[in-house]
């Protein structure tokens, strides 16, 4: 499926979760993501939500507090990378970014999306940098998501590789 075919379903999805989105639902997603064994890991690499997504300044703060390293995606050259946190940001597609960094493994892979199905494959914005990014980089898949926005399939492509995990205000849901 094309992006253009893919297109009216994230018009549908991003509608969607603007409807589902609260304060207390991303609450209970802070709560179970640190409760997850995900939080034992040491790095993450972390979106900053905008809009109506899940909220991860939140818990950009409390992995910081932790003590535990935080990647943000950063645009260079077409290529996403992640890089290591700081204060000093610059907007790109309307969110912000490092300026300046060097891309960095990371053990976990904290992840937008608009839609995910029962096998862990999700629909996202159509840029295709995650996508690229997880063939190119190990690393726990785990998306940031409402419980709302799980349906039972998703048109996949060839590339596409599924999440390991979705954290949602019900809990964690895993994929084989």
């Amino acid at each position: 499926m094309t992006n253009e075919e893919k297109s009216p379903l994230r018009v549908k999805f991003k509608e969607l979760r603007a409807k589902l989105k609260s304060p207390d639902k991303d609450k209970a997603i802070l709560r179970n993501f640190l409760m997850s064994p995900f939080f034992e890991r040491t790095s993450f690499f972390v979106y900053h939500s905008i809009d109506s997504e899940a909220d991860t300044l939140k818990i950009i703060k409390m992995l910081l507090d932790a003590g535990k390293e935080v990647l943000l995606p950063r645009i260079h050259k077409g290529k996403m990378l992640a890089v290591p946190y700081s204060g000093d940001t610059e907007l790109v597609f309307g969110i912000p970014q490092p300026k300046s960094g060097l891309d960095c493994p990371a053990e976990v892979i904290l992840t937008p999306l608009l839609a995910f199905d029962k096998d862990g494959f999700r629909l996202g914005y159509g840029g295709g940098y995650y996508d690229k990014y997880f063939a190119e980089h190990k690393g726990l898949r785990v998306g940031l998501a409402y419980g709302g926005q799980a349906v039972d399939s998703l048109p996949r492509d060839k590339f596409d590789l599924p999440l390991h995990a979705v954290v949602t205000e019900a809990g964690v849901r895993y994929f084989t």
